[in-house]
């Protein structure tokens, strides 16, 4: 509409008709046409407590997770359940179908004919009674193992936690552009139909008509391009929970400004976070992986009792007649004298393991506050940030407010205008990427230290 009434009122000037500027209205609305195509508007809002849920229960990683926390409990059961002497059960029922053949049974000739079928069932207990302590290291060993995939657990919650608020954010974030960039839009229309004004009035030239309408095309694009990163935005966060349908952020559910404790208390908690419960449990594991090695060179007692039946029965039967039994219990005493140095490798091997283990601890521990300098130093800086650029918008606002003014007296240029437009634009740009980066540094130390902030 300003792009028609500006050419109405340059071609009704002597000379300026040439000078004309065409708005390329169908090629912005084809982009625009596009961009709304591209996104779905039946998205249903989230809100933040929504999608951590989400995340935590759909996420590949947290489900991963999840089953080898369940793989390392059996382990445990399994350490246990390696005290009890195992036990078996065997039966079994045989026909001789060939007549005229004699068949033989504990030194016994069987009549083929009379007696065809055969019985033997059998019982089997087996334990061990001394592993020089080998059951004990193994057992502090799985129990170890169950720490490290618990905080790993916990690691890849936050994680997943984190992904779906950084993309909740995201979104957040985009639809503020979107905001920012229809109001850059007004304001160039208001703008524009200002220069049209003061050219038919004879008080600026047509140099300020043509970059007015420069400007209305720019807001328009970056309006289209807001609403197409808003529709990036929901899709990634669709993914990040995991969610059958498009989902998007709602406004209304951002937590609480600031940090529940203070700096000192988030180091504690940072030096006791999953990350680094998981690498001491790994050193837990490794130390008793190593301490089982050991015991390689101490000799195995183990015991077994058996008992064992057979018989025979002229027809199928459940209880033949005429069965015998016999048990045995057998104490045997093993003691490798040598074994090709294959008890020497698995010790050298499980020392490597543990000394491989102790240095990840303490890299951990090191990166855990490295981590902590570097996110808590990003909140700080963003949360200051937020406060300046606050107060920047405000003084962008007034600044474009009394340069409008002037300009429409006549006290002041279009450059200084448009000068004052582009501050103010870039203050909105920086105030809502502050905030952004403060949502997600604060996200990041909740990660860091497994707990909400």
């Amino acid at each position: 509409m300003f792009g028609l009434l500006l050419l109405a009122v340059v071609a009704s000037r002597p000379g300026i008709a040439s000078a004309a500027v065409v708005t390329p209205a169908p090629a912005t609305t084809t982009i625009a046409t596009l961009a709304a195509a591209a996104g779905d508007t039946t998205a249903r809002p989230i809100t933040l407590d929504e999608a951590v849920a989400m995340a935590e229960r759909n996420a590949p990683s947290v489900i991963q997770a999840e089953g080898q926390r369940r793989t390392s409990a059996a382990g445990v059961r399994a350490a246990y359940a390696s005290f009890i002497p195992s036990l078996s059960l065997s039966a079994g029922a045989s026909r001789q179908l060939q007549k005229g053949q004699t068949q033989y049974q504990s030194g016994q000739a069987l009549p083929p004919a009379s007696e065809p079928w055969t019985y033997n069932a059998g019982l089997s207990a087996n334990v061990d009674l001394f592993l020089g302590g080998r059951r004990f290291f193994d057992l502090a060993q799985t129990r170890a193992q169950v720490g490290v995939a618990n905080a790993n657990l916990v690691t890849q919650r936050y994680d997943a936690v984190l992904a779906a608020k950084q993309q909740f954010f995201a979104v957040l974030a985009a639809r503020e552009s979107e905001l920012a960039a229809r109001a850059q839009l007004e304001q160039a229309q208001q703008q524009l139909h200002a220069s049209v004004l003061q050219l038919r009035a004879r008080l600026v030239t047509r140099s300020d008509s043509l970059r007015s309408e420069i400007a209305v095309h720019n807001a328009q694009l970056a309006v289209t391009q807001s609403r197409v990163a808003l529709d990036q935005a929901n899709a990634s966060l669709t993914r990040a929970v995991g969610a059958p349908s498009p989902v998007t952020a709602a406004s209304d559910s951002l937590p609480p400004e600031g940090l529940a404790v203070d700096d000192p208390a988030l180091r504690a908690l940072a030096l006791n976070g999953p990350l680094v419960r998981q690498s001491a449990a790994s050193l837990d594991a490794a130390r008793s992986a190593l301490r089982s090695s050991w015991t390689t060179y101490l000799p195995t007692l183990s015991a077994g009792y058996a008992r064992r039946g057979s018989g025979i029965d002229p027809g199928f039967t459940l209880s033949p007649a005429n069965s015998s039994y016999n048990g045995s219990f057998t104490l045997s005493l093993s003691f490798p004298i040598f074994d090709q140095l294959q008890r020497q490798q698995q010790v050298t091997q499980a020392q490597v393991a543990r000394d491989e283990a102790e240095a990840a601890a303490r890299d951990t521990r090191l990166a855990a506050l490295e981590s902590l300098t570097q996110w808590l130093g990003a909140y700080h800086a963003a949360e200051e940030q937020v406060q300046l650029q606050s107060a920047t918008l405000q003084a962008a606002e007034e600044d474009l407010r009394e340069q409008t003014v002037k300009y429409k007296l006549g006290t002041s240029t279009l450059l200084d205008v448009l000068t004052s437009q582009t501050t103010l634009n870039q203050a909105r740009h920086d105030l809502i990427q502050a905030r952004y980066n403060q949502r997600v540094a604060k996200a990041q130390l909740e990660a860091l230290v497994g707990r909400n902030l």
